[in-house]
């Protein structure tokens, strides 16, 4: 049998290819060699499957920094709106509880595969699993895809194999060798969205106190620019919550270049040191008897706030005003700034994501086909594209994914 279509990889790009293309009368066989479909979606959000979220396109599309002029077709093609339509569809409601990250009502990304099982089957795409692809050769008009079940040959082909994120749930690069061998080249990867190693660890005792809309910066002149705002939360290794995973999008490329990455944090929203030093002064007007650490609890979890004063040696039985002065100049310094030195990471086992990919110079954002070979498409997280945390990366994985599944005959 010749099929219309072989998509190899059956996360949500691949899935969603997939229905498109069979929603259109196409014969299409979806190849997986995981034991399942959509591990690593079922496992996205710590269960809860982020879908997407309630941005506007221009909005959404900025998130995704020099790429995202790349993205517009495909939202344009599938949009947030349809996204959300087509779960209702097939049984999924949806809920956006906060005003902005969007679920399934349920919270339970249980629910998101099953209906994707049963809509794979209601349009009769073949699913295939446990089937390990070992290489894809275009001869004339069609493709042979030869693996260790048997070749299975196609007019088209699309790769929706994912990154090198979490190699236990299927994503090993594969997608990149294929790419390669027909002719495409791949940007350098880096591991995206994970917590991140510092050289300090006297703040492990803090794990249990998230620091709400904390700032960092990255203390190079060349990366003065690199800053973002969100929740932390600290490790008994370093660092990680929702600002850190997106940081890390920037983090390991430079990583790369320097042993370690000098970073600042502000536990204090950015405040400067002129307003930190008023704020505790008006504080301890407030209550003249209060040592530095009931001072400072005012501003900063307890934790927190004594290991600040651990790191300036200071006494936290002390009053502000029977500190050392050189000891209160680097306790208002290091409550404005509080260094971190970034050492390293888990690598692509902890990552959720990949940072880079195919090459965008050689798709054509319009219907996502290879600029060097027809008949030959990608979609998700294959290509070099990735966003933050927040539903931006599978809303990219759903729309492109319906979008190659529009074949272009």
């Amino acid at each position: 049998m010749i099929y219309d279509l072989i998509v190899i990889g059956a996360g949500p790009a691949g899935i969603m290819a997939s229905i498109s293309a069979a929603n259109d009368g196409k014969k299409v066989l979806l190849l997986e060699k995981m034991s399942q479909i959509a591990l690593k979606l079922k496992a996205t959000g710590g269960g809860k499957c982020n879908l997407t979220n309630t941005l506007e396109k221009d909005e959404f599309c900025e998130k995704f920094g020099k790429s995202g002029r790349f993205i517009k077709d495909a939202l344009d093609t599938f949009s947030r709106d349809d996204l959300l339509s087509f779960f209702a569809s097939i049984g999924v409601e949806t809920i956006a509880r906060d005003g902005f990250r969007i679920f399934p009502i349920n919270h339970s990304s249980t629910v998101i595969l099953e209906a994707l099982n049963s809509e794979l089957a209601r349009v009769k795409v073949e699913v295939k699993t446990s089937i390990k692809v070992e290489n894809i050769i275009k001869k004339e008009e069609f493709f042979s895809v030869n693996t260790d079940f048997g070749i299975f040959k196609s007019k088209n082909i699309i790769l929706a194999c994912g990154g090198k994120g979490y190699p236990t749930l299927g994503a090993t690069g594969d997608g990149y060798v294929f790419a390669k061998s027909l002719g495409h080249s791949v940007t350098k990867t880096h591991p995206a969205m994970m917590p991140l190693f510092t050289k300090e660890k006297n703040f492990a005792s803090c794990k249990a106190d998230t620091i709400a809309k904390a700032v960092l910066k990255v203390d190079i002149k060349k990366y003065k620019n690199l800053k973002l705002i969100g929740d932390l939360i600290f490790t008994k290794d370093g660092l990680r919550g929702p600002v850190i995973l997106d940081f890390a999008r920037e983090i390991t490329p430079i990583l790369e270049k320097y042993d370690e990455v000098p970073l600042l944090i502000s536990f204090l929203k950015g405040k400067n040191e002129d307003e930190i030093y008023k704020i505790i002064k008006d504080e301890i007007a407030k209550n003249p008897e209060d040592n530095i650490l009931q001072n400072l609890e005012k501003l900063l979890a307890r934790s927190v706030a004594s290991e600040i004063l651990n790191i300036c040696e200071i006494d936290n039985k002390l009053r502000f005003k029977q500190i050392d002065g050189i000891k209160r100049e680097k306790l208002i310094k290091t409550l404005a700034w509080t260094p971190f030195t970034i050492i390293g990471h888990d690598g692509f086992r902890q990552a959720m994501i990949t940072r880079g990919g195919i090459n965008l110079k050689e798709i054509d954002s319009k219907t996502m086909q290879s600029r060097v070979l027809n008949g030959l498409y990608f979609c998700g997280e294959v290509v070099d594209i990735d966003g933050p945390c927040g539903g931006y990366n599978l809303q990219w994985s759903f729309s492109s994914g319906y979008l190659a599944g529009k074949l272009r005959d």
